[in-house]
């Protein structure tokens, strides 16, 4: 397991992401954290996945720890998320995390689905 907070790792996870997930884990049940992947599939090639989840982290899971939350990122995914920012923004628009990917290429108008060059 990678063990990290924000200023030590090469996923950043903001205060405001950090903030919503802890808000979002306090109604599951004790034990829960969000696990973040990437898989293949939608319109760009490939995907964010955001999943509930009642696991321990694997020896190759890094761990985002900020604001009482607890982030699983899988080192599979890890390959495509390198320098990447954890946000939620709460603006006119809406409400919704936000993963700014320095690796995309290519992106769908609703910022899940990517393409990597």
């Amino acid at each position: 397991m990678i063990k990290s907070d924000a200023n030590e790792t090469q996923v950043e996870l903001t205060g405001a992401a950090g903030r919503q997930i802890a808000k979002i884990l306090g109604n599951e049940p004790a034990g829960t954290v969000l696990r973040i992947a990437v898989s293949g599939g939608g319109c760009s090639g490939f995907q964010y996945e955001y999943n509930l989840v009642q696991e321990n982290a694997s020896n190759d899971d890094l761990v985002l720890q900020r604001e009482g939350a607890m982030v699983l990122i899988d080192n599979m995914s890890l390959q495509f998320l390198g320098g990447a920012k954890i946000d939620y923004v709460d603006d006119l628009v809406g409400q919704a995390f936000k993963i700014e990917n320095p690796n995309t290429v290519a992106s769908c108008g609703c910022g899940n689905s990517f393409d990597v060059a």
